[in-house]
């Protein structure tokens, strides 16, 4: 084969694969086509393959089948009860109708321009009726499909299904939700306030039961100590007039001897007495006759019916300083000084 036969079949082969790259298209799963001579469309192909078209005359347009997003993004609502909204929504959308597609709004870029308007415009009518409760809590799902149903009806004339539309934020603006947060923790403070005010009154009510129960447990127990001291002394009187009663003299000499260690109990035992007074009487004799208590035999004893004569009253100035009348196994003419600072010639005796 010469070279010219061979440059013919390369030149043959190339125009071939040039006509073959102009005619022959090929349709993705997830596109659908449409093919237009001259501008107007001649037919529709939504089935996945190889197709062809009539080259220089025919041109080919490719759409996708798949679901599409559109974001509105960030836009400001005035809900039913007057309160400023951010609403940040999105929409999913796919491209039922290739041909009116096509002829309303030609690609995706004018497509998008006129759902988002359809989209906007939804959201004011539908969140503009309801309250903030509503938006944020209680109606969400119902206002989502409120919405897709008014884009839908609206995006029909394109070509185009809206599949669903969602909020994704639905909130008050910065200034408004600081304000409210301001309030929601004042509100808070002010419960907490009360919750501490009537924590604070139970604690002294409590408080105030504990002490009045305090007092009369005090008060209960010191009468019952009182009545039972009173009982002891009366019992230790009973006891002290019974023995009394039985032996005198044994009395006395207890009593003196308690007087004892009374009057000897202080650091300083220095005692200003009359050298026979009855303080003394147990010293020098343990029957306790002292000096001017001994009977002598010469003095004639008093009749048992004739009535002591009566003493003559002593001067109060010719009493000693610091004589004490005879009772409770208390000596007469006793004077008991505790200062230790006396003098020697206080402890002497007249």
């Amino acid at each position: 084969m010469n070279r010219t036969a061979l440059t013919s079949i390369l030149v043959v082969l190339g125009l071939a694969a040039v006509v073959a790259y102009l005619t022959l298209f090929t349709v993705f799963q997830t596109q659908q086509a449409l093919v237009l001579e001259f501008g107007k469309p001649k037919r529709l192909v939504t089935e996945p393959g190889l197709n062809y078209k009539i080259p220089f005359i025919q041109n080919v347009e490719f759409f996708d089948k798949r679901l599409l997003d559109l974001d509105s993004g960030q836009q400001e609502v005035i809900a039913a009860d007057q309160k400023r909204l951010v609403v940040d929504a999105f929409a999913r959308w796919r491209i039922t109708d290739p041909l009116l597609f096509y002829q309303a709004v030609g690609d995706e870029r004018g497509a998008r321009l006129r759902l988002g308007a359809f989209l906007e415009a939804s959201l004011r009518r539908v969140l503009g009726a309801a309250s903030f409760e509503a938006v944020v809590r209680d109606k969400r799902h119902a206002l989502m499909q409120d919405i897709t149903k008014q884009v839908n009806t609206e995006a029909k004339g394109l070509g185009i299904t809206v599949a669903d539309v969602r909020i994704k934020r639905a909130d008050l603006p910065e200034a408004n939700s600081l304000a409210i947060y301001r309030r929601m923790q004042t509100e808070r403070q002010r419960q907490a306030s009360e919750i501490r005010a009537q924590g604070e009154e139970a604690s002294r009510r409590i408080r105030a039961n504990a002490d009045r129960q305090v007092t009369v447990l005090k008060a209960e127990a010191t009468g019952e100590s009182s009545r039972i001291r009173g009982d002891g002394d009366a019992e230790k009187n009973r006891v002290y007039a019974e023995a009394f009663s039985k032996d005198p003299d044994f009395f006395s000499f207890y009593r003196s001897m308690q007087a004892y260690e009374a009057a000897l109990q202080s650091a300083d035992t220095r005692l200003l007495l009359s050298p026979d007074s009855e303080f003394f009487q147990y010293f020098g004799d343990p029957a306790g006759r002292g000096p001017g208590n001994a009977p002598t035999p010469s003095e004639p004893q008093a009749a048992p019916s004739e009535p002591a004569p009566e003493e003559p009253e002593e001067d109060a100035g010719d009493m000693e300083q610091g004589a004490v009348p005879d009772g409770g196994g208390v000596p007469q003419d006793t004077a008991i000084s505790t200062d230790s600072e006396s003098s020697p010639e206080a402890s002497s005796v007249p």
